[in-house]
């Protein structure tokens, strides 16, 4: 088998006692196998939004002339697991069928495809770029991605490339003074090594340059072409400072189209936040999960318990009041810690669930493994924002605590999928409480006088 996994719950099933046995399946959703009899016989394995309603589809008797599909007198054996989002269900559905059917069988199931990225052939004694779907344990290093698709990867290629003059040609070059070139270098986009029209050394110098954008994804030409325009204009050189702001105008078109996720495979670190199974036992935990060199690993719960999302006060609303708070519980006499062992502070908490992760994390040599896990990433990431569910977070990559979680960020990602995002409250109505106190008297009892009256307004309950 390609790999080992196992449903979390194991049921035998027989046809006499089906209402009984699908009565006890959560309506939540979830992946499940329905196995026959004989170990041989291949599995029934989907996943869905509600486990009770697909399996009662299956299993139920069949209705007259019905030409849906019914296992009922197929099935010896249920196995399933409850899920808390569409991510899970698709990293948990892979595993399962690769489990059952093998590497090759779960890609064409599932419909994976490996995604598009920039390859850079720095190993070449004249490197180039070009976009690429096929991973290569040489080159993992200087592939950047994963893009949406190819036309994406090329588009933002060919944009980097117009900032430089780096060969574009696909031949393995043998320069010589007589070759006849290419239109690139007519129209001045190349410094053209196949005619000899620059050294070695000048044309590595330019490929390294190519390298240092898509490192920093173009950070480093933004600074340093930013200082070079304040230094002219601080200088009186209008005419430079202008030719500078529309190069720097160039560099940021060309930085925005690539993803805040493109960057080397092996430097491929996220934290994706997802809402965790609907459990009683676990109650208020959000799914944590570690992309680590393009794999995912996990989940792990994290408590949100102590992070509350405080809603708006006004109309107007406030940064601080639309983002959850930590609240560091107060434990009893003895209860410092909780079941897990990590102490009661949110951020404590977040750490040791972030540690768990990591300590599952290992370079992956498995390319076939390696390629199903960015497809799937592919396929979650860029999803339209109003579909794509959970939140993703990237190390620090500056500041003193370089490399470093933001894990404040993701408690509070954590608690808005929880909780949900804070709503600003309804605006009260002050004009129809000063209405309804209006002839609204309360007889009480001050310092003992039982002849004293003191009016007490009524006001709605939201304020």
């Amino acid at each position: 088998m390609a790999t080992s996994f196992h449903f979390e719950h194991l049921l035998d099933f027989t046809p006499g006692q089906a209402d009984e046995i699908l009565r006890t399946i959560p309506a939540h959703p979830g992946v499940f196998a329905l196995c026959g009899a004989r170990q041989e016989d291949a599995p029934y394995l989907t996943k869905t939004a509600d486990l009770r309603r697909r399996m009662r589809r299956l299993l139920d008797p069949p209705e007259s002339q019905s030409k849906r599909l019914n296992l009922r007198e197929k099935v010896a054996r249920i196995e399933y697991c409850v899920t808390g989002s569409a991510f899970e269900s698709s990293l948990v559905l892979y595993q399962a069928t690769a489990t059952h059917f093998g590497y090759t069988e779960a890609r064409r199931r599932l419909k994976l495809h490996t995604p598009y990225f920039l390859r850079m052939t720095m190993e070449n004694p004249f490197p180039r770029v070009y976009s690429t779907n096929k991973l290569s344990k040489r080159g993992l290093a200087l592939m950047y991605g994963p893009f949406p698709s190819r036309l994406a990867a090329e588009r933002y290629c060919d944009a980097v490339l117009d900032l430089f003059k780096l060969r574009r040609c696909y031949e393995d070059l043998a320069p010589y003074p007589d070759h006849p070139g290419c239109v690139y270098g007519e129209m001045n986009k190349c410094i053209e090594p196949c005619k000899q029209a620059c050294s070695p050394a000048e044309y590595a110098a330019e490929a390294e340059a190519v390298k240092k954008f898509f490192d920093t994804r173009g950070e480093s030409m933004i600074i340093e072409i930013g200082l070079a325009r304040e230094e002219a204009s601080s200088a009186m050189k209008f005419e430079k400072a202008a030719a500078l702001h529309a190069q720097w105008q160039k560099v940021k078109a060309a930085q925005a189209l690539a993803d805040w996720i493109v960057r080397p495979i092996p430097k491929l670190k996220a934290i994706i936040v997802q809402t965790a199974a609907q459990e009683k036992e676990h109650a208020e935990q959000a799914a944590l999960f570690l992309l680590n060199g393009g794999c995912i690993l996990g989940p792990e719960r994290l408590s949100t318990l102590g992070v509350r999302a405080v809603r708006e006060q006004t109309s107007v609303g406030s940064s601080l009041f639309a983002q959850p708070l930590m609240l560091q519980a107060v434990p009893l006499e003895g209860a410092a810690t909780d079941t897990s062992g990590a102490s009661d502070s949110p951020e404590a908490r977040a750490a040791h669930v972030l540690s768990l992760l990591e300590a599952l994390a290992e370079p992956s040599s498995d390319l076939a493994l390696l390629s199903d896990h960015l497809s799937l990433l592919r396929r979650w990431y860029y999803r339209p924002e109003k579909q794509r569910n959970g939140e993703i977070f990237f190390p620090n990559e500056d500041g003193g605590d370089k490399g470093a979680w933001p894990i404040r960020k993701i408690l509070r990602g954590a608690a808005r999928m929880v909780l949900g995002d804070p709503k600003p409250k309804a605006e009260t109505q002050r004009d129809a409480a000063k209405e309804a106190a209006k002839g609204i008297k309360t007889k009480i009892l001050h310092e003992g006088r039982p002849d004293v009256e003191r009016v007490v307004p009524v006001l709605p309950k939201n304020r």
